[in-house]
């Protein structure tokens, strides 16, 4: 499993547009890498996953606004209802550091937004995407 993470700072909370997204992962060679990105560098096949994270960050309770997001890959357990049996699927687990407009902080888990489990295949791709060397 790709032990890598996704690190995304929103300067202005709320305004999703803009934003700085940075990858840390192993390279072929063991050495940790860091590579950053700004809105205009997101290849366009990968918008729609970054607009399923930004999504997530959407339901926050007000007056919360995530500054920060930390996205890591996990192994979760989905129900398919239609036949009636489990299933470990890869997902994209969120952190999320939010603040108010009284200066407070709060960090967030999908403990407490299980919609911060993204397991749409597009934001695991998104983030093999970034994390995963020779990219």
């Amino acid at each position: 499993m790709n032990d890598g993470e996704i690190q995304i700072q929103f300067p202005k909370p709320g305004n999703w547009q803009e934003f700085i997204l940075t990858a840390i992962y192993q390279d072929a060679d063991g050495f940790t890498r860091v590579a950053r990105y700004t809105p205009a560098e997101i290849p366009a096949e990968q918008a729609p996953a970054m607009q399923a994270v930004v999504a997530a960050l959407v339901g926050l309770s007000e007056p919360w606004k995530a500054c920060q997001v930390w996205a890591r890959l996990c192994v979760t357990m989905n129900y398919d209802t239609a036949n009636d049996h489990s299933e470990y699927v890869f997902a994209v687990d969120l952190t999320v550091e939010a603040v108010n407009p009284q200066g407070g902080r709060r960090v967030f888990t999908s403990r407490d937004y299980p919609a911060f489990v993204i397991t749409d295949p597009a934001a695991v791709e998104f983030f093999n995407y970034f994390t995963t060397p020779n990219q």
